[in-house]
């Protein structure tokens, strides 16, 4: 599955969630209770993992709103 015909869907895991949206993991979690970042994703017993299509449309929300 493409997401924009050039990068696949796939999970996230917090290194790269962080180095995408320039966030470290306590900021990123207080935005998720807040509602204002996408939920982290349980994917196995001790991991979580974010969808990359929906930290790419938060980013692109964000750049967004800078003009």
């Amino acid at each position: 599955m493409t997401t924009d015909g050039n990068k696949s869907r796939r999970i996230m895991r917090l290194p790269e969630v962080k180095a995408t949206s320039g966030f470290g993991r306590t900021h990123i979690y207080e935005l998720m209770k807040e509602g204002r970042f996408p939920k982290a994703r349980r994917i196995g017993v001790r991991a979580v993992g974010w969808d990359s299509s929906e930290i790419e449309q938060w980013v692109t929300e964000r750049l967004e709103g800078w003009v």
